[in-house]
């Protein structure tokens, strides 16, 4: 006789199984994004930057209004100090977005993707410089592993990160004033678009560059000028999506999707050199960023 039930298998994902699934729909976005801005080569990132300001703010505009968030941000609108962090972390959110977008289009996608890898570790040193939060024993090792790879580059090699550092300073800098704010991501990520709306509306009104003219343009670019809007969005709402649903620390486990997709791209699909500073840099982080996970990993299994 069987002990099992004749009904059905409920084949419905539990809360943390959807919330991975949206995770890594998240960072996989992230991750391809840059096949995306190739194919506006012909674009200067200044322009492109504009399309993604003046999209992502119409399609975040539909997503308050669908999802009835328009309360969250007139909360957010009468407050002067909640407008001042936005307003910094927009200027913030800005330069990230231009100057990956120049990266990628002009063939520094490798360390773009090094950004990306080193940005859990600037988090962890941002919170311990200006949240009072304090370095577990392996946070300090992997930290240290990552800044010596970077020093090893610059004392031996002479070369600076500029790119890497700037994307990772630039992005811990947006996540530490956003975790001051109490707003949404949505809203938020709306009132910080829309404080860049006027400079990227009065940029397309002054330019006049052969792709500035939509009527001139053909069909194919200017589908990618208004896809630059669910680009910017599709991955926020995954993001979101997974954050509900999983524990921060979980959700961390998949940041490195992202920079992996990036630097399998640069290296494989558009031959970025990767000669032997940059692979000693590399495995520097790398092996930082081994210690971090596992570090993480056993925190992550103390407290559940």
């Amino acid at each position: 006789m069987h002990s099992t039930s004749d009904k059905p298998a409920d084949s419905s994902l539990s809360p943390t199984q959807a919330g991975m699934i949206f995770a890594v729909c998240a960072y996989t976005i992230w991750g391809v994004a840059p096949i995306y801005f190739k194919q506006l080569l012909h674009v200067s990132p200044t322009e492109i930057l504009m399309h993604r300001i003046i999209w992502s703010a119409v399609v975040l505009t539909g997503l308050i209004i669908g999802l009835k968030q328009i309360g969250k941000v007139r909360s957010a609108l009468v407050d002067k100090k909640v407008m001042g962090l936005l307003a910094t972390a927009g200027l913030l959110l800005g330069c990230n977005w231009w100057l990956f977008i120049w990266a990628i289009n002009n063939n520094h996608l490798l360390e773009a993707s090094l950004g990306y890898y080193i940005n859990p570790l600037f988090n962890v040193l941002f919170g311990f410089v200006f949240l009072g939060e304090r370095f577990r024993k392996l946070q300090k090792i992997a930290v240290g592993m990552a800044f010596t790879g970077v020093a090893i580059l610059i004392i031996s090699f002479g070369a600076i990160p500029y790119i890497a550092l700037t994307l990772a300073l630039s992005f811990s800098l947006y996540g530490l004033l956003r975790k001051q704010v109490k707003v949404d991501s949505i809203p938020g990520l709306l009132i910080e678009t829309c404080m860049m709306l006027p400079l990227a509306i009065g940029y397309w009104c002054w330019i006049d560059s052969p792709t500035s003219n939509f009527a001139e343009n053909p069909l194919s670019t200017n589908v990618l000028f208004v896809l630059a809007g669910i680009v910017t969005t599709a991955p926020l709402l995954c993001f979101t999506a997974a954050a509900k649903r999983l524990l921060y620390s979980t959700l961390g486990f998949f940041q490195y999707i992202g920079p992996s997709i990036m630097f399998v791209l640069a290296v494989v699909v558009y031959n970025e050199p990767f000669n032997i500073e940059r692979i000693i840099m590399f495995g520097f982080v790398w092996a930082g960023l081994a210690v971090f996970t596992f570090d993480a990993l056993r925190q992550y299994r103390r407290t559940r």
